[in-house]
């Protein structure tokens, strides 16, 4: 699939690109899933994942990217494609030094999968409100691809889904929820993925904001807890 969506992006062919790379996405979501319930991994494969991870999400999406939106930057352009793909790479590197330090609920920076999502969403969601061959698009794309970078070397937190057991018994609501999305997703597909993906990574951003604000007010209770019980010794 990745290097379908090479040629596609080459070819002009973006929106049959940007379903490769969502393609790409749930098959490594399964293959992920499908190690963790059998066990079965090593260091090769883990070297291995990653260079196929840095293909697909960050060589693929930098491509396409490029040869959609960022090509009349010339210079400039190539260089934020570029900058895509390098920003993946140290999340990658990162994420495998890592890996049995940082708690298994949360990533550290926004995982490369979510960018080539949201990458590949926003291509389906130009060309759904019928302005994929629009110049409105280049100086949105150009912040996106250089907010993207950023985050995936961020240290914000995202949650990583690793603690979502299908296996155990559903709520009705959720599993209610789970069909209901399913059906506006097969409805709507590229606004809705568009939605869920920019959701994904709006929710980091957020998501440390609010705990840094509660580590903040705890920090100030416990020191106004201490001073008055500092005063009521006196």
């Amino acid at each position: 699939m990745t290097g379908y969506a090479i040629i596609s992006s080459f070819d002009g062919h973006f929106e049959r690109a940007a379903i490769a790379i969502l393609i790409s996405g749930v098959l490594d979501g399964l293959d992920g899933r499908i190690a963790r319930l059998t066990g079965t991994s090593s260091k090769f494969g883990v070297e291995y994942d990653s260079l196929s991870d840095l293909i697909a999400f960050g060589l693929a999406p930098g491509v396409l990217i490029f040869t959609w939106a960022l090509r009349p930057f010339g210079r400039y352009g190539w260089l934020a494609a570029f900058l895509f793909v390098v920003c993946g790479a140290i999340r990658l590197a990162r994420f495998n030094v890592q890996i049995t330090t940082i708690e298994s609920k949360r990533f550290n920076g926004l995982p490369i999968p979510a960018a080539a999502a949201l990458v590949a969403t926003t291509v389906l969601m130009f060309f759904y409100i019928g302005q994929g061959q629009e110049m409105a698009r280049h100086i949105t794309v150009l912040i996106l691809v250089y907010l993207l970078a950023f985050l995936m070397i961020s240290n914000v937190k995202y949650y990583s889904f690793k603690e979502l057991n299908l296996s155990q018994r559903t709520p009705f609501r959720l599993l209610v929820g789970a069909i209901f999305l399913l059906i506006v997703v097969a409805a709507e597909p590229a606004l809705t993925m568009f939605v869920l993906t920019l959701g994904y990574v709006l929710s980091g951003p957020v998501t440390t904001l609010v705990d840094r604000r509660r580590r903040v007010s705890a920090r100030v209770q416990q020191k106004t807890e201490k001073k008055e019980i500092h005063e009521s010794h006196r």
